[in-house]
């Protein structure tokens, strides 16, 4: 019995730690993705590149690249992971 909720309790940390891992891949995504989009310029897009409009385009845009980026970058992860129990 002691060695099920061992198991259980392995289990639920790794697990926490896959969410948190997640989480901060996501959140440092976005703000890479942010500072990157900083460089673009955005005069040529908006008349007021400086407006509220603008700037919620912009962390719309951060959010959705920074996203897709987090996603990948956890699909690798993912993907290194399992071909470790190959080589093994």
């Amino acid at each position: 019995m002691n060695v099920d909720n061992e198991l259980y309790n392995d289990l639920q940390t790794y697990t926490g730690m896959t969410g948190l891992f997640s989480i901060v891949i996501v959140l440092l995504s976005i703000i890479f993705v942010w500072f990157v989009l900083q460089e673009v310029k955005w005069e040529t897009f908006f008349r007021f590149p400086r407006s509220p409009k603008a700037r919620l385009f912009q962390v719309i845009a951060a959010v959705i690249i920074g996203h897709l980026l987090a996603k990948f970058i956890l699909e690798y992860w993912g993907y290194t992971v399992l071909l470790k129990s190959f080589v093994e």
